[in-house]
């Protein structure tokens, strides 16, 4: 059975959503959890269920978009704890509207968020498990918008940047033990209900966000310690992953414009489609 015990995992914005079902379900396995949120009703209930299930919690509130907050989330967890083992850097902003009429307000709290809140977690986290020569796993939160989906480009943009931090943090911590994986989840959350009509027309369509939470669990266990750079969809059903491979659609020494235009209607004839 998969174990969590003696692990020191920080998540963030566990105070909600997925990622108190992933500190939920990573203390039933045994690990001690630092649940991080920028509202600290939220944060402080969380630690409660967590307590109140015979686990272990700390709440550390801020905004992983402030680089200080995010320095203080990690160093909060090592003086209380000693280290980090896991860290899973969920905290994310999502809306819905054609790219045509974005905001810069909400472009901006978008990227600081969802990229910059992800670089300043994992940059701390990853010289804390330096420092204390910890062998950690990091965990970051991706999305099929990243391929396309109707009203999201800014947020698949953002989720896009994480994909490829992921896969060169795994390349930069494997000489130092550093696991960095990310997972894809789709489920159902109080954000994708506020976000998505469909949702709120067929919620049976989406899964709990219990039942996502296992791939998360896994992916910071000692059973998966040969897996890094992997981008995992999951859905309650199906496990998948993201290939990163570079498709060949034809060779030749002397391309004209013509040649490329043909060879790429040849591979794409019905225009783009919205990732699942």
């Amino acid at each position: 059975m998969t174990r969590l015990d003696n692990k020191i995992v920080v998540i963030t914005g566990s105070g909600t959503g997925l990622g108190l079902e992933y500190a939920l379900a990573c203390s039933a396995v045994g690990a001690t959890v630092v649940i991080n949120d920028v509202n600290a009703h939220a944060a402080e209930a969380a630690v409660r269920q967590v307590t109140e299930a015979g686990g272990r919690a700390l709440a550390v509130v801020g905004s992983v978009a402030d680089w200080d907050d995010a320095k203080r989330l990690v160093d909060t967890t090592v003086a209380e704890f000693g280290r980090i083992d896991g860290f899973v850097a969920n905290a994310a902003i999502l809306h819905m509207v054609e790219p045509w009429a974005e905001e810069e307000t909400r472009l901006r709290a978008i990227a600081e968020v969802n990229i910059l809140g992800v670089q300043f977690c994992i940059r701390h986290a990853m010289r804390s498990m330096i420092d204390t020569g910890t062998r950690g796993s990091i965990v970051t939160v991706v999305s099929g918008a990243m391929y396309g989906f109707k009203g999201m480009s800014a947020y698949g943009a953002s989720k896009g940047a994480v994909a490829g931090m992921t896969v060169n943090w795994a390349i930069e911590g494997a000489e130092r033990g550093i696991r960095v994986n990310a997972v894809s989840p789709f489920a159902m959350t109080q954000m994708t209900i506020d976000t998505l009509d469909e949702t709120k027309a067929d919620p049976g369509r989406f899964p709990t966000p219990d039942r996502v939470a296992p791939v998360v669990v896994s992916l910071l266990s000692d059973d998966t310690a040969t897996v890094s750079g992997a981008l995992v969809r999951f859905d309650a059903r199906d496990l998948s992953v993201y290939q990163t491979t570079v498709s060949l659609i034809e060779s030749s020494d002397a391309w004209t414009p013509d040649g490329v235009s043909q060879a790429l209607t040849s591979r794409f004839p019905a225009g783009p489609a919205e990732a699942d």
